[in-house]
């Protein structure tokens, strides 16, 4: 083992004092990454070897977790500083909100597209992809051209591309003529329907040429050496310069042939030509002649012949090389059908297609935008499209640089100028090209952007002026009426000593979601030899907002403690979010550190792995789950049964990205026809696909009968609303589960027995079954299914026995590793007091849930207290504009007679979810009342 250490040691060297993975790696006052000198190095560096030499000596001691901490040193502030943030982010969210909605409300049709655009630039800062993506479809279904919904159509299908196994979605693999080049059928735009046999007839001049139809002699176009005989009224039907040439007074008109050598036409195609001019039709040509043939109509003014080889040749776009090969063609001779199809691909295999260095030329200079501009192709909604995904693959790339220059070329209204500024100034600020960064967020301001001062101030923080970036910020926050938690954040990093905590404290109090002071105050702790406390602060964060780099930083905190098991714990449950991973300011990969941590604790079986599982589980411990899940895979990697658990684990935790992976893992692991329909039949109803799901799980059936498979058609059948039929149906169906066989079961892994048992009961408790439910409830509880105790205790309260269902919830909090949940349950079955307790340690807790913040408004509401209840829920709406609790203020406001704050209230929620009945119902109400005031 000594040996094997040291071995792994030397991955881990460097000269350099590297913390954990930074948010950026820039320092204040200019000096390189890690380096020792200034605000942090020399200090942390005499700081840890007072923390090793005061520990007492031990063998393992000395050769693991000091080694470790001296190659890398500990976290310390100036490498854990929060980026600017590159979204919209108004001072009063709700009054923005308020306002999209109410000019969506009154917008025209044409105007709708760009308006959800805007809602959804502002939406971004919330995180929700769901809200995102209904606003990308809103824009879609209301885009009346070819190119916006060309468009649209690929950035949907790039947010859900997760979401998309490839074979399940019938999008997937659509073709450009499949999806009529993306436009749907309430489309306005001619563009967007061409056909190559549309027209049956010549109009000249606004006036059918009987004489052309008429007549049917003979011309040969000579080419070179060789003859092409056509038919004269069928050549001059093609356009108004050969009708005149042909029958006019030309010579050619006189003529029974024509010199055709200097047309830049081969005598194949222009057979061609002879043969569309009978036929119109072109399927029986290589898109080589017709390339020829639409080069020819654009020289020879043939509009319907050009749109039929324009739209022939889309159809042969297939592939990224077929663009490379046809793009510049198509630009060239404005086929607005071809280019549109070459954007199709291109945008279809985003984000790999922008590291292409020919689509770089294609999509990225100023003259590729102008060339776009001429054919119709070029607009705000495609550059933003593509400098969002370049700005997901690297903030600092030429790419995304450029991208984002196009993108601020095309921006017209005052929101876009906004977020392509501002998005520039972070761009440029990641480069540490100040000044040019510094200009963006001044111009970001200007335009009315406060939250680009941050920028202004971070970009003076980096280039040494740091007492000018504390007092920009301290004059922003003395100037805003509401100061907001990014503000105070953002002058934390400014400050010293006390100050900083001080500052800390209030952008956590003002917004719990933040990140950074958490990180700020472990940092401080650390400095301070308080490894436990800061292990402890950091918990408060994980608790609630699970991420890669708070669990790097707590297992960070575990190595310098010496708990190795907890250390693995988070690096493995960090790698089931992110697999490749890479600690300590990127330079070891997870993996690596997994092999070195495995070295110091003691080694367990398969077998103990699965009982680990059990007991994790049993005490509802989710991380705990993931990393033994994660320590079973090593070992097994293609045990479809574990993906599956580790996917549920991860939609418990929110982590919707990771768990569709793992779904897609079981599904491809599966050895089994019917096993893989089953996790095929889960990714069709994650993905709202419930129809299919159902198919899926019929065919599974048909197949073999499993547990697996009634589970999910009960799961699935039971999400529906169900009448006492359809409820007795799903009872047949779990406990027609609970007889099947399972190899999950068998293999002494009860935990899909126990959600089964628990599904049950929660359904016969629907159906009034409560003595049913009772006995189901308490036999998951005899397999430790803890979160039973929640539906027994519903059970109890059902049967107005209170205190056994405060009791139920009591057990529930004393087993269970993450309680927020329970004790907001428990409340429940409380008196006023208690409840009122039990909510406040729940928002302690876990302050994303809103409950206890719509419980505590009731209360001080019902007694009397309306601002004390409106500000309850203010406080918690500046960081969580949730549609209920924004709902719950509107009522309040009409209530107290304040019409037009609980319409802007309405007009937010509804913003957020627009077909909100009960939010419909009051904002009707409201503009009732407000109309029948008198002015």
């Amino acid at each position: 083992m000594q040996m094997r250490f040291f071995k792994l040691l030397d991955l881990f060297k460097s000269t350099q004092v590297h913390a954990i993975n930074p948010l950026t790696s820039e320092t204040s006052s200019g000096e390189a990454p890690g380096a020792t000198s200034g605000r942090g190095g020399s200090k942390l560096n005499n700081h840890l070897l007072k923390l090793i030499g005061s520990r007492p000596k031990t063998h393992n001691s000395v050769s693991s977790a000091e080694s470790l901490l001296l190659a890398y040193g500990l976290p310390n502030a100036q490498l854990i500083e929060p980026p600017i943030e590159p979204f919209l982010k108004p001072i009063s969210l709700v009054e923005t909100l308020s306002d999209i909605y109410h000019r969506l409300q009154g917008c025209t049709p044409q105007d709708r597209p760009l308006i959800c655009m805007e809602q959804y630039s502002i939406l971004r800062s919330l995180g929700d992809p769901k809200l995102l993506r209904r606003c990308l479809r809103d824009a879609h279904v209301f885009a009346s051209d070819l190119h916006s919904k060309l468009v649209l159509y690929a950035w949907l299908r790039f947010e859900q591309r997760e979401d998309e196994p490839a074979g399940l979605s019938p999008a997937a693999d659509s073709s450009i003529d499949e999806l009529n080049f993306g436009c749907g059928t309430n489309s306005t735009s001619d563009d967007c329907n061409l056909s190559v046999n549309q027209r049956s007839s010549v109009i000249v001049d606004g006036v059918e040429d009987s004489i052309v139809v008429g007549q049917d002699s003979a011309v040969l176009f000579y080419i070179g050496h060789e003859e092409v005989r056509c038919l004269r009224s069928k050549i001059a039907s093609l356009s108004f310069p050969f009708r005149t040439m042909l029958y006019g007074s030309f010579v050619e008109s006189k003529r029974e042939s024509v010199d055709f050598s200097c047309n830049g036409i081969s005598a194949k195609a222009m057979q061609a030509v002879e043969l569309y001019s009978r036929t119109k039709r072109l399927d029986s040509f290589d898109p080589e002649i017709v390339m020829e043939m639409l080069s020819f109509a654009n020289r020879f003014c043939c509009e319907e012949m050009k749109s039929a080889c324009d739209a022939h040749l889309a159809l042969h776009v297939k592939s990224v090389e077929d663009v490379l090969t046809l793009m510049d063609y198509g630009l060239e001779e404005m086929a607005h059908l071809l280019v549109a199809s070459c954007l199709q691909v291109l945008l279809r295999e985003l984000p790999h297609s922008l590291h292409i260095p020919q689509v770089e030329k294609l999509l990225c200079s100023s003259e590729a935008r102008e060339r776009l501009v001429m054919i119709g192709h070029s607009s705000f909604l495609l550059y933003y499209f593509l400098s969002q995904v370049a700005l997901g693959e690297s903030m600092t790339s030429n790419m995304t640089l450029m991208l984002l220059e196009r993108l601020n070329e095309c921006a017209t209204e005052k929101w876009q100028q906004v977020i392509v500024l501002h998005q520039l100034g972070c761009v440029r600020l990641q480069r540490e090209e100040f000044e040019e960064a510094l200009r963006c967020f001044e111009n970001a301001n200007e335009l009315g952007h406060t939250y680009s001062v941050a920028g202004i101030a971070r970009v003076r923080y980096k280039q040494g002026r740091r007492y000018s970036a504390y007092k920009m910020i301290s004059s922003l926050i003395n100037e805003s009426s509401k100061p907001t938690g990014w503000m105070f954040q953002e002058r934390s990093l400014y400050g010293i000593a006390r100050d900083k905590i001080s500052d800390a404290n209030t952008a956590t109090k003002l917004d719990p979601t933040l990140s950074f002071p958490y990180k700020l105050r472990v940092v401080l702790k650390v400095e301070e030899n308080q490894i436990q406390a800061a292990i402890l602060e950091i918990d408060r964060l994980i608790r609630f907002k699970l991420s890669t780099d708070s669990l790097e930083l707590r297992a960070w905190l575990s190595i310098a403690a010496e708990d190795y098991k907890s250390a693995i714990r988070d690096v493995r449950a960090l790698l089931t979010l992110e697999p490749n991973y890479m600690l300590f300011n990127g330079k070891v990969s997870g993996k690596n550190l997994v092999g070195f941590l495995s070295c110091q604790i003691e080694q367990c079986s398969q077998a103990d792995c699965w009982m680990q599982l059990y007991d994790r589980w049993s005490s509802v411990d989710d991380i705990g789950s993931l990393a033994v899940i994660h320590h079973m895979l090593a070992n097994d990697p293609q045990k479809s049964l574990l993906w599956f658990r580790q996917s549920l684990l991860l939609l418990r935790l929110n982590c919707q990205k990771a768990a569709m992976r793992s779904l897609r893992l079981a599904r491809n692991y599966s050895t089994a026809e019917h096993e893989r329909l089953v996790y095929e039949g889960w990714i069709l109803y994650d993905t709202g696909n419930r129809e299919e799901a159902l198919s899926r799980v019929e065919k599974s059936i048909s197949l073999q009968r499993s547990f697996e498979a009634f589970f999910l058609k009960a799961y699935v059948l039971a999400d529906a609303t169900l009448d006492s039929q359809a409820s007795s149906y799903v009872i047949d169906l779990l406990e027609e589960a609970l007889k099947c066989p399972s190899d999950g079961l068998r293999k002494g892994q009860p935990l899909l027995l126990m959600q089964a048992l628990n599904n049950l009961a929660s359904i016969y408790v629907d159906c009034g079954k409560l003595e049913l439910a009772e006995r189901c409830y308490k036999n998951a509880l005899d397999i430790r299914h803890t979160r039973a105790h929640q539906g027994l205790a519903r059970v109890y309260h059902l049967k107005n026995q209170r205190a056994a269902a405060h009791y139920e919830m009591t057990q529930l909090i004393d087993k269970a590793q993450y309680k927020a949940s329970a004790y907001e349950k428990r409340s429940e079955y409380s008196d006023r007091e208690l409840a009122q307790n039990d909510l406040n340690m729940a928002t302690q807790l876990d302050p994303l849930r809103t409950y206890p913040y719509r419980y505590r408004a009731a209360v001080l509401m019902d007694d009397q207290k309306e601002a004390e209840a409106v500000e309850e829920l203010t406080r918690a709406i500046e960081f969580k504009p949730d549609l209920q609790m924004l709902h719950l203020r509107a009522a309040f406001h009409e209530s107290m007679g304040n019409l037009s704050l609980a319409l802007q209230d309405c007009k937010a929620a509804l913003c957020l979810d627009p077909i909100h009945v009960d939010t419909l119902d009051l904002y009707q109400r409201a503009c009732c009342r407000a109309t029948e005031q008198p002015r």
